[in-house]
């Protein structure tokens, strides 16, 4: 059975133990490849906050190491692996949840509007659980008398700040991740779809494991690449706040520029996210492998060998 209704039959058939392995899945993938990648995001940070001092990212990155050395570069590592792990947990889990839920509930809509409103939901979350992470992470990156890490990070900005202080940013973390997400799942799911349909031409059952974990990588890349573009402004404003370079979001936007929202940090960004989605989809969908189930993403019909729809 395909398109449409074989999909709705077997997101019915999903036990709430897949879910729950999309979410450890979603977890290791997300918290070993950004902590893989914490030296780019001690650059990012860092241009984000000075962007006088750091100019360009070869400026950042021998001006970190002279002035501090290299442990620098790895500066918050353990609010990048413990807070995006989970944060990727409840991405990925919720998002399959969602869109089961969705595709149910929302049967006479058209698939894009279910990847949206799953992924939306999703991300909402995501960020509830991210925000305290990422307010310690972004602080001890850019205020090197800050704190060493989580540890000690925890507490100080308790003190000083309250609970509020965990939070300050989670609206504008919720305007980039939110966007970002939404245009991820669409674009992975959409790319998956037109890569089995238009370049393999076979069914994904058809397809050998590593066939469709290379079709997960360039899927992937796609989604990471123009969801990191979508979401740069909102990610030099949480920046701004939270290392309190203004006090609120609409004097970040007059300080920054609106043009400079979009370009600043931009080509590290796109370095950064790019390849890091990939690798969390890969580790994603690995881990599905391992665990005998099928790779990530949708195909709308069936496909015979001699490429016709079934």
């Amino acid at each position: 059975m395909g398109g449409v209704e074989g999909r709705r039959v077997s997101e019915e058939l999903k036990p709430y133990g897949y879910f729950g392995l999309c979410a450890v899945g979603g977890m290791l993938s997300a918290g070993t490849t950004h902590l893989a990648i914490t030296p780019l995001d001690v650059l990012k940070v860092n241009m984000q906050v000075h962007p006088v001092k750091y100019n360009s990212i070869y400026s950042c990155f021998t001006t970190l190491l002279r002035e501090q050395g290299p442990s620098a570069l790895w500066r918050g590592w353990a609010g990048k692996f413990f807070g995006y792990g989970v944060q990727g947990g409840c991405r990925f889990g919720l998002y399959e949840y969602f869109k089961s839920l969705y595709s149910n509930i929302l049967v006479d809509h058209n698939r894009s509007v279910i990847f949206f409103v799953s992924s939306a939901s999703a991300e909402v979350f995501a960020n509830i659980a991210l925000c305290p992470f990422e307010a310690v992470k972004v602080q001890v990156q850019a205020q090197p008398h800050f704190a060493k890490g989580l540890l000690d990070g925890f507490p100080k900005l308790f003190a000083s700040e309250g609970l509020l202080g965990f939070y300050r940013g989670l609206v504008p973390l919720w305007g980039r991740n939110l966007p970002f997400s939404i245009v991820m799942f669409s674009t992975f799911e959409h790319s998956v779809d037109f890569l089995y349909r238009k370049v393999v031409q076979k069914r994904k059952q058809d397809c050998s494991k590593i066939q469709q974990l290379g079709v997960t990588c360039l899927a992937g890349y796609a989604a990471g690449s123009i969801g990191s573009f979508i979401s740069n402004p909102a990610d030099n404003i949480v920046a701004s706040l939270y290392n309190k370079r203004a006090d609120s979001l609409m004097l970040v936007v007059k300080k920054i520029g609106l043009f400079n929202l979009f370009t600043r940090s931009l080509p590290i960004r796109i370095m950064l996210v790019g390849p890091a989605i990939t690798l969390q989809w890969l580790f994603y969908d690995a881990i599905k492998v391992l665990s005998g189930l099928p790779t990530s993403g949708e195909v709308t019909t069936d496909i015979r060998v001699d490429g016709a729809a079934a």
